[in-house]
């Protein structure tokens, strides 16, 4: 079926382009439409299985501006894969607290600790400035023999004939035709590629319009140190540090505020005058953004896959939204290299919403809840959530930080043992080496009696504990690093192969 692409997401008569071409006559394995952080992280991990991928993004550059503000230790092991994290890192900033005040400031609830090392062997919040993220990515991607960006290229349309994807792109010197195995959609929330494949949404009921308000600091000393929820009633308030030299204020608007109205320089100096931060900050950047929690209803379909915020979109309360793309990008990198270069069976893609939607719903669970207790507007509902959460505190209730996300329950995992689906952690050794450069991107199997030999030998203490803490012999950890099953070394050997075609690296 022609599948037609417009701003509108609506479809057009068939083209008078050719819609067919052999199978084997591919410009590339796989076509990216997107080149945002999750297109080109999946470009790279794509590249370093040896697929042949080009990324077909629209915009010309980088766009200039921040926009998210935070990955995870999750986030940054998998941008590490993607030979970018070193780079992130050092423009990013380390925030220990995050902590939610009331209307007179008081402490309602802290999430501590989040400057401390993850399971990922990361610090557990990074705040970033997206353009250097991008950049630094996108220089790891030029380092990929197999895999190149185009710039100025937009989808118009594509055909899924069952045995490829032919895909028609406008750039500077007209159209192209890109013949390619599976085309990805990872342009975007607005993603054409969504609309053109038919795929809706399921509306998971938050939606809030905030003013977002980024700017450059001249003097960090009067800025406030901690990640902020203001819950105030008469303006939520979200203050947040970012990438190294910027800050960001989000600003809830209110019932009978437009968006050309709270735009405005000086609305936004009334909304800044409580802070004290005139002459220490200049304005950067101000946007209106509609704060929403969706799914698509469909992540795959034929040979069209969906992966970023084309998949889903999540409220910015928790600071997930980058970090569920760039889970999609590492997820699926291995299942599609698998296909193409292992000859796994295809089915081994329907996996892949399975496993990535529970995580995802709990990811907007997560948002949406704070995002909820956050945006009170009604001073009775905000006294009653003040005093409620008061209780929780003084009866030693409340929570350390955001609860743990759910291990995969289904798809690729080893049925029956309860360790199959947890995320496994990477081990650092004492030189601050780190487990996954030591052993590489593919699936490990990790065996207790080889813990002395090399590679293994400097993370022995940790995966010693990690094997005793379980009673187990052997592990057979994913390419994304989650644990495919722990037990048997024959058994976990002969049940990867069958499931995935795959071999793992076995140490």
């Amino acid at each position: 079926m022609w599948c037609a692409v417009r701003s509108t997401g609506s479809a057009i008569s068939r083209p008078s382009w050719s819609t067919r071409r052999d199978v084997a006559d591919l410009d590339c394995d796989v076509l990216i439409a997107g080149g945002g952080p999750t297109g080109v992280t999946l470009a790279i991990l794509l590249a370093r299985h040896g697929v042949n991928v080009v990324v077909a993004e629209k915009e010309t550059a980088i766009f200039p501006l921040p926009r998210a503000a935070h990955i995870d230790h999750e986030g940054m092991r998998i941008l590490q894969a993607a030979g970018a994290a070193d780079a992130v890192f050092a423009t990013s900033r380390r925030v220990a607290r995050y902590d939610f005040l009331n209307a007179r400031g008081k402490l309602l609830m802290r999430f501590d600790g989040a400057d401390r090392m993850g399971p990922g062997g990361w610090p557990g919040a990074n705040m970033i400035h997206q353009p250097s993220v991008e950049a630094a990515l996108r220089r790891s991607l030029q380092r990929q023999q197999t895999a190149e960006l185009k710039s100025g290229w937009a989808v118009e349309g594509f055909v899924d004939d069952g045995e490829g994807v032919t895909t028609r792109i406008n750039t500077a010197e007209g159209d192209k035709v890109v013949r390619s195995r599976f085309l990805i959609g990872a342009d975007g929330a607005r993603s054409p590629v969504r609309s053109a494949a038919g795929i809706t949404f399921d509306d998971l009921r938050f939606e809030e319009p905030w003013l977002v308000v980024d700017v450059l600091v001249d003097d960090a000393t009067r800025l406030p140190a901690a990640n902020l929820q203001i819950c105030d009633p008469k303006r939520p308030t979200t203050c947040v540090l970012m990438g190294e030299g910027r800050h960001r204020w989000e600003f809830m608007i209110l019932p009978g505020e437009t968006p050309e109205q709270v735009s405005q320089d000086a609305f936004i100096e009334t909304l800044l005058e409580p802070w004290n931060v005139k002459g220490a900050v200049r304005i950067e950047r101000k946007a209106v953004y509609t704060f929403r929690a969706r799914i698509a209803a469909e992540w795959r379909k034929g040979r069209v896959l969906l992966a970023g915020d084309a998949a889903h979109q999540t409220p910015p309360f928790a600071g997930q939204g980058l970090c569920s793309g760039l889970r999609d990008a590492d997820n699926l990198a291995w299942k599609l290299a698998a296909v193409l270069k292992a000859d796994a069976p295809e089915s081994l893609l329907d996996s892949y919403q399975p496993e990535r939607s529970p995580h995802l719903r709990a990811t907007i669970d997560m948002a949406v809840m704070m995002g909820r207790m956050v945006c009170k507007t009604n001073r009775l509902s905000a006294w009653v959530r003040d005093m409620q959460i008061g209780l929780g505190r003084a009866l030693g209730k409340l929570p350390s930080g955001p609860p743990g996300y759910p291990a995969l329950s289904v798809g690729v995992i080893l049925s029956g043992d309860a360790n199959a689906g947890a995320y496994f952690p990477q081990c650092l050794a004492a030189d601050g080496a780190r487990l996954d450069d030591a052993l590489g991107q593919e699936a490990w199997l990790l065996t207790r009696k080889a813990l002395d030999a090399v590679p293994l030998q400097p993370f022995a203490q940790p995966l010693s504990r990690w094997f005793e803490a379980r009673g187990v012999e052997a592990v057979l950890v994913r390419p994304d690093r989650h644990v495919f099953g722990a037990g048997s070394p024959d058994a976990l050997r002969t049940a990867w192969r069958t499931m995935t075609g795959l071999r793992a690296q076995e140490f």
